[in-house]
């Protein structure tokens, strides 16, 4: 404090009497603040940016599909600042900070720790069968050629924690509902989905059950692979 300025907190403050010590944001877990028209405009430029970086790729990895690349994202520091901070808007719609983020292997471990850092929560992969050591919690979803399985530790999430499901796209919305299911059988809270890009015209949505938040649309309605 400037010499001369006086405060009651200051005056009453002793070893006897410490000043009381303000609660830790990340761990009471606060409701994040409603979104602003600057923070409004903030993410329009954001999303912008980000959509002129995505790059197609017509019949990858198989002749009729357009392969939707985020990549280049992440080549840029800048516009992968931009993309953490564009999440970071994107989030506030949620209303509530999550203590735990879940990313989806792959490409949800791209940005998953990076957003989850940012937002003051842990991270948690979604993995493949048989990838994780210890015990784990289980859920199948379908392929295209068939069926698969996400793992997540037991002990990852805990029960009573509110967690979000992140990763690069969403497509037909399979994976993304195991990862919801396991959420909720390890007894988190399911606040919702977040997405990069949408491909909007597989309606994957639709097999969420918790609010879906997405970034970006498809560049294309047409045959596309996430």
């Amino acid at each position: 404090m400037p010499e001369g300025l006086t405060s009651h907190t200051a005056s009453t403050s002793s070893s006897h009497h410490p000043p009381p010590i303000a609660p830790d944001a990340t761990t009471q877990n606060p409701r994040l603040p409603s979104p602003t028209p600057s923070s409004a405009s903030e993410l329009a430029r954001l999303k912008i940016t980000l959509q002129s970086s995505l790059r197609q790729f017509p019949d990858f990895p198989t002749k009729g599909i357009l392969f939707e690349d985020i990549l280049p994202i992440f080549a840029d520091c800048e516009i992968h600042a931009s993309l953490i901070r564009a999440l970071e808007l994107h989030i506030e719609e949620v209303g509530q900070r999550p203590d735990v983020v879940v990313g989806l292997e792959a490409r949800g471990f791209l940005f998953g720790p990076s957003l989850a850092l940012r937002l003051g929560a842990g991270f948690v992969p979604a993995r493949k069968e048989g990838k994780l050591p210890g015990p784990v919690e289980t859920a199948g979803f379908e392929k295209e050629y068939g069926k698969d399985l996400f793992q997540i530790q037991r002990d990852a999430v805990k029960t009573g924690q509110k967690v979000l499901v992140v990763d690069d796209i969403i497509a037909t919305g399979g994976s993304a509902k195991a990862a919801g299911e396991l959420v909720t059988k390890l007894g988190g809270v399911l606040l919702g989905y977040v997405f990069i890009l949408e491909l909007d015209f597989l309606k994957g949505r639709e097999k969420l059950d918790a609010p879906v938040y997405t970034l970006l649309s498809s560049q294309e309605d047409g045959p596309a692979k996430a």
